[in-house]
């Protein structure tokens, strides 16, 4: 029988979500064993052990599983035992036996979040295999909104953060599964807009994925009002992970978007150790946005306007305004990777309108055969 990490049981015990959080993380990536983890998490009182989701075909098993306590967390809703597994700047993340509820913070509503939206977007993509699957969403004891989703063990983001690159097969797997959500969200029209390590969730190591975190996601009806298809909110991606067609006010990007943020995430999986092929600050540092650009241009090269045509319409152009970088071959910038993936990420990490579609890549060249 397969087990997954538990979180320690924190609301009896005066520790903040946050501290919760980086205790069972550590204990996660450093120990060696299961009872050495136990031992880690563990508080005062004995910590349960559940079995993973995956197993556990409803909440009535997950109750009768060995290990379950009562009581020990808290409730939202008519939800009991709820213990914080995340949190973020408009929602934190609880889990309750086989779910994961997401509770968004009373007035945290501003675009391009927007929790009714990602309701309606997510009912729009019910039964596709790859999308997180809304379960429901209901109001809390204390009015909060919440939205309920299956409980998965892992993000990417855990991956990474054991310090190794992926194996091949892991590669192939988890990659082919959010191939396959970004066709599917491509096809209605929808952008992610913010593909990232944290948001690809995963059952258990090798898979499946599955492609979350729609809160800032565009839908082409659902967001026409407040956004329209050529004036998007630019504030939109995380990290190393924005592409530059934002960053230089490109107001009318589309689903290429989120292919440059998974070219990004590829990068940081076929890499040992893990890290995002571009260096950036966080957003509310000063110069966090120009260090990108640097970044990505001393990487790639700086664009210019026959590497880049579309970027002469942009209302910044990338042109003349910075030290000339020559581009450089991918063998320098990616060496000693598989030669099948290195050649899949130079297809999504180009400037201009060539960038690989989702349909394009998927499932072929993940296909575990070619890896």
């Amino acid at each position: 029988m397969r087990f997954r990490k538990c979180l320690v049981s924190v609301s009896s015990k005066g520790v903040s979500m946050s501290e919760a959080i980086a205790i069972e993380q550590q204990a996660y990536q450093s120990s060696s064993s299961m009872d050495e983890y136990l031992s880690v998490c563990q508080p005062a009182s004995p910590t349960a052990l559940h079995r993973s989701p995956m197993f556990a075909a409803d909440e009535d098993e997950y109750a009768a599983s060995p290990g379950h306590h009562q009581g020990t967390g808290i409730r939202i809703g008519t939800y009991e035992n709820c213990s914080p597994i995340a949190e973020g700047i408009t929602s934190e993340v609880y889990r309750s036996g086989c779910k994961a509820l997401k509770v968004i913070i009373p007035f945290a509503h501003m675009e391009p979040h927007d929790p009714q939206r990602e309701i309606r977007i997510l009912q729009s993509l019910r039964d596709r295999s790859s999308v997180i699957q809304l379960l429901g969403s209901f109001r809390d004891q204390e009015q909060r909104l919440v939205l309920e989703f299956p409980y998965m063990p892992l993000t990417l983001a855990d991956l990474f953060a054991k310090g190794n690159a992926l194996s091949k097969d892991q590669t192939g797997a988890i990659f082919t599964d959010v191939l396959q959500a970004l066709d599917d969200i491509h096809s209605h029209g929808i952008i992610h807009r913010d593909i990232k390590p944290s948001s690809i969730l995963l059952a258990s190591p090798t898979g499946p994925a599955y492609l979350s975190d729609f809160g800032t996601a565009w839908h082409p009806s659902f967001s026409a009002s407040t956004e329209p298809p050529d004036n998007k909110i630019l504030d939109v991606g995380t990290g190393a992970y924005r592409a530059p067609e934002a960053l230089f006010g490109n107001k009318s990007y589309g689903p290429p978007l989120d292919m440059w943020g998974l070219g990004v995430v590829l990068s940081e999986a076929i890499r040992s150790p893990p890290a995002p092929i571009f260096e950036s600050r966080a957003a509310h540092e000063p110069g966090s946005q120009l260090g990108l650009i640097l970044s990505i241009f001393k990487t790639l090269g700086t664009p210019t306007p026959e590497t880049w045509p579309e970027a002469k319409e942009f209302k910044v152009a990338p042109f003349e305004l910075w030290n000339v970088f020559p581009p450089r071959p991918w063998e320098e910038i990616l060496p000693d990777v598989d030669p099948k993936f290195r050649e899949l990420v130079a297809a999504l990490l180009r400037y201009d309108g060539g960038r690989a579609t989702a349909n394009q890549v998927g499932p072929g060249p993940m296909d575990r055969e070619h890896c």
